[in-house]
């Protein structure tokens, strides 16, 4: 019931844990006839990305609630229940929370501060024990709720996003070249756009394996899960290189006219090159290519003696022309250490395949 509820677009996972922890809550709450809104509230605002954190977190916000309550109940026995028994409780709650390195803790514990001085009871000592009892309630429940139910499963959109990312380096790839030898130029604007989309998402999909990192350290996975998870893991550094040169060649600025015709379409036979690999989900080279890359170094060492060694004004600098051709071969070493990387993971299936079904080199 629960993963039809997770597949309807309506409701996530994290959607549902929540309103789970909500019911378990408000219910232990009215068996024992206790505050349900406190408790409610904190199992909320508890539910995090990862049953890790729902861990880690849980041992912190414990003891910054119960620093909370002792504060709030000091403040409304010295003002009363004014306006500044509310803003130092607020206060202090976070600096005292802050000093002894509860962070995880300060939105419950500043929560549980403020919320409980409306309904303080004659006893104080009541109301402090009741408060912390609903809260700690609260933050039990959602941590169990997360741990044992729907363990959430990045993979899927790691993969995905490793899938995307790559693609839309080989667009931009292609703007940027494109946009060299174009008449009408493409305003810069554009393409620094994309580039920072790029980077985003990027560092969205590293969120999302530290996320699923976490997650197994407390559930099972399979060695073919790990592996696999461990390939992706490689493919993300390889994008953070693509993208490290993609940004270098976005400020490039150089004429389609300072190349000759033979240049202008060996950058342009490249480029259409590296965009096929990208887009190819075994990052396979051709041979053509290689033998394009060769001639590429050769134009590179070229342009070097030609512009660099021979004319002073570019002793101590490389001209743009001769970046966008050394980034284009480093562009290339990149997705040659990519290809490779694709061979040993399709050889490790291919083995794993072969010991499974007893094919091994003896049968």
């Amino acid at each position: 019931m629960m993963e039809s509820l997770k597949q309807f677009k309506l409701f996530g996972g994290r959607t549902i844990k929540t309103g789970i922890s909500v019911f378990f809550t408000a219910l232990i709450c009215g068996f024992f006839d206790l505050p349900i809104i406190f408790a409610v509230i904190t199992a909320i605002v508890t539910i995090e990305h990862t049953a890790a954190d729902s861990i880690k977190k849980a041992v912190v916000r414990f003891p910054a609630s119960a620093i909370g309550a002792l504060l709030a109940t000091t403040f409304y026995s010295m003002f009363g229940k004014g306006a500044l028994t509310f803003a130092l409780a607020a206060m202090i709650t976070i600096a005292v929370c802050h000093k002894l390195k509860l962070d995880d803790g300060i939105l419950v514990a500043t929560i549980t501060a403020t919320a409980m001085i409306p309904d303080f009871q004659d006893h104080h000592i009541v109301s402090f024990f009741t408060r912390l009892g609903t809260t700690s309630i609260g933050i039990i429940i959602s941590t169990l709720v997360n741990f044992f139910l729907l363990p959430p499963n990045y993979s899927p959109m790691i993969y995905k996003n490793i899938n995307d990312l790559y693609n839309h380096s080989s667009r931009l790839l292609e703007r940027i070249i494109s946009n060299t030898f174009a008449e009408s130029k493409e305003k810069n604007r554009g393409i620094q756009r994309s580039y920072r989309q790029l980077t985003a998402h990027l560092e969205r999909t590293y969120l999302l394996s530290s996320y699923q990192r976490e997650e197994w350290k407390y559930h099972r996975h399979t060695k073919d899960e790990l592996q696999a998870f461990q390939f992706s893991q490689k493919k993300i550094g390889a994008l953070q290189q693509i993208a490290y040169h993609l940004g270098n060649l976005q400020y490039v600025r150089t004429e389609g006219s300072d190349f000759s015709d033979d240049e202008k379409e060996l950058l342009l036979e490249i480029t259409k090159d590296y965009v096929n690999v990208l887009q190819d989900p075994t990052h396979s080279i051709s041979e053509d290519q290689f033998l394009r890359v060769d001639r590429l170094d050769h134009m590179f060492w070229k342009w070097k003696e030609q512009h660099v060694e021979k004319e002073s004004h570019f002793r101590h600098h490389l001209p743009p022309q001769t970046i966008l051709i050394y980034e284009l071969l480093c562009f290339h070493d990149v997705l040659e250490e990519l290809q490779n990387m694709s061979e040993k993971r399709k050889q490790m299936v291919r083995d794993c395949y072969m010991r499974e079904n007893g094919m091994g080199k003896n049968k």
